[in-house]
């Protein structure tokens, strides 16, 4: 087993506070924003640390679901961390995907997202960064398809 990490930061004008809220209610947000990527987030537990989230995607994704457990959850730090536990790409090559976001005042009144992703790898398989591509892109529409929707409806997540 083998560990590969990456680690990305991205701008947004969204400030930290405002932009976190949304991500703690993604399950209730992302399905009416992008109703063809995903059908439904459901929820088993608070929300909280051990809480499990499963994002049932559109019926033309590539798999029908990824499920990830919250591992850690600092709000007054706008931190979360996550381990993607099943679907997707977790199985033959992959056991899990280890995840923390971050988010970060930024100078200009938005905010900074620092995000590490830990790749935990099965057997010799060496993972290499344009395999992650796909889903660095997905997750980066994602942030400004919220974005956008913060935008427009300045009192949403005040």
């Amino acid at each position: 087993m083998g560990v590969t990490v990456f680690t990305d930061e991205v701008t947004g004008p969204i400030p930290a506070a405002r932009i976190f809220k949304a991500i703690l209610d993604s399950h209730n947000l992302l399905p009416k924003l992008i109703p063809d990527k995903i059908k439904s987030i459901e929820v088993q537990g608070d929300g909280g640390p051990g809480s499990i989230k499963q994002i049932n995607l559109a019926e033309d994704a590539p798999f029908k679901f990824v499920k990830h457990r919250i591992d850690v959850l600092d709000k007054e730090n706008f931190m979360c961390k996550y381990t993607l536990i099943e679907g997707g790409i977790i199985g033959e090559k992959i056991e899990k995907i280890v995840e923390m976001i971050k988010f970060e005042a930024s100078p200009n009144g938005g905010s900074i997202c620092k995000i590490t992703s830990e790749f935990h790898t099965i057997g010799d398989f060496q993972l290499k960064e344009e395999d992650v591509k796909i889903g660095k892109e997905m997750a980066l529409k994602t942030s400004k398809v919220v974005e956008a929707y913060l935008l427009e409806n300045l009192n949403a997540y005040a």
